[in-house]
């Protein structure tokens, strides 16, 4: 819409003064047909499909983040938990060698060792409390949870073991199928195609309809031109009009731009096949990961059992003068390393499951899994 005013000056024939007007002005421009609209379309539909799936990259490196912190967290708090009873039953020895000393029974070294022993678990302690209270702020950050204003999340239960069976070959095709950001460079190949295609276009015809129309609000002016009064418009008008348009676009030869466009299409080419490559040695490698961890648990845990056992029989030596202080602090000592191992074997093996599932795509497919494959 436009309103064009002026000022009319001059004298014709019968007619003199000044005279000012205003002039109401609409149009409607309908385009009927465009070549250009439906690669501008797809091209459309591909950035709607590229945001969706940015969305469930986003959210499944969140799910995963929160995952492992959530294991993490599990992992320090019992492995704080593992070294306050070992230094419980340290400080245990600490009195029973006090009572021995202050008896005669033995002399102040030995009571000394023992609490050089046990005051040693204090920083290992420490450490792991530390490291507890950074997986809670992890795990608070990928829960969106504020710690000035809400508690830190506690999580709930233990680590536990869960033997994994897994089919490479299947596991790999399915990756290759399912995971999130190999559809997203797909998704970026294919919009780098359209956009490709959009600038090589030769020609865009175009067959557009137009109507306007003009309304003059008072009487005594002119039309520009017009010899007679019968030549004026005292109202209004409309006019219908059809206009084809026949563009001839660059097509790269001068400005470059498909070059351009061909550059990025090969780079998201090379990145998506980088990206298609790289998964099934990620899955493979992930997979021989799980099955040295579980090797490793049978193997530490075995030998914690031992160890408990190895440790209990030279505790009650000690107590009745059977056994040195060295060998008791020496079989303490191997205990407390082989729990530890164990926790961390076990820590391990999720870590490497959650790996997994993120390798193979599983986020956001677990609905469709059957019994048997959910852990």
């Amino acid at each position: 819409m436009g309103v064009p005013a002026g000022v009319q000056a001059g004298h014709r024939a019968g007619e003199s003064g000044i005279k000012g007007f205003a002039v109401g002005r609409g149009f409607l421009t309908q385009t009927l047909f465009n070549a250009d609209i439906p690669p501008s379309l797809r091209r459309g539909d591909v950035e709607v499909l590229i945001a969706q799936q940015q969305l469930n990259v986003a959210i499944v490196g969140q799910l995963h983040a929160a995952r492992l912190a959530f294991y993490t967290a599990l992992y320090s708090r019992s492995l704080e938990s593992i070294r306050n009873e070992q230094r419980q039953r340290l400080q245990e020895n600490v009195a029973t060698q006090k009572n021995r000393y202050e008896a005669g029974l033995a002399d102040r070294s030995a009571f000394v060792s023992a609490t050089v022993q046990a005051s040693e678990l204090d920083p290992q302690i420490e450490s792991a409390h530390r490291a507890y209270l950074d997986a809670q702020l992890q795990l608070a950050e990928a829960m969106a949870i504020d710690p000035a204003k809400t508690s830190l999340p506690e999580p709930e239960g233990k680590l536990q073991f869960v033997p994994m069976r897994v089919d490479l070959d299947s596991e790999t095709a399915a990756a290759l199928q399912r995971r999130a950001d190999l559809k997203l460079a797909r998704l970026f190949v294919r919009a780098a195609n359209e956009d490709q295609r959009i600038i090589a276009a030769d020609y865009y015809p175009a067959v557009t309809g137009r109507i306007s129309g003009e309304y003059v609000p008072v009487t005594g002016i002119h039309r520009e031109g017009s010899t007679s009064k019968t030549q004026d418009f005292l109202s209004s008008e409309i006019i219908e009009r059809a206009g084809y348009t026949w563009h001839v676009i660059d097509n790269g030869k001068v400005a470059g731009a498909v070059l351009r466009a061909r550059s990025a299409r090969e780079i998201n080419e090379l990145t998506c096949r980088k990206l298609e490559a790289d998964i099934p040695r990620d899955v493979s490698h992930i997979a021989n990961y799980l099955k040295t961890t579980e090797v490793r648990e049978r193997s530490l845990a075995t030998a914690s059992e031992a160890a408990e056992g190895s440790a209990q029989a030279v505790q009650q030596n000690l107590a009745n003068g059977l056994a040195s202080p060295l060998e008791y602090r020496t079989t303490q000592s191997a205990f407390l390393e082989t729990r530890s191992g164990l926790l961390d074997a076990i820590y391990q093996h999720n870590i490497a499951g959650a790996e997994w599932d993120r390798a193979t795509g599983r986020y956001f497919q677990f609905s469709d899994d059957t019994a048997q494959n959910v852990h």
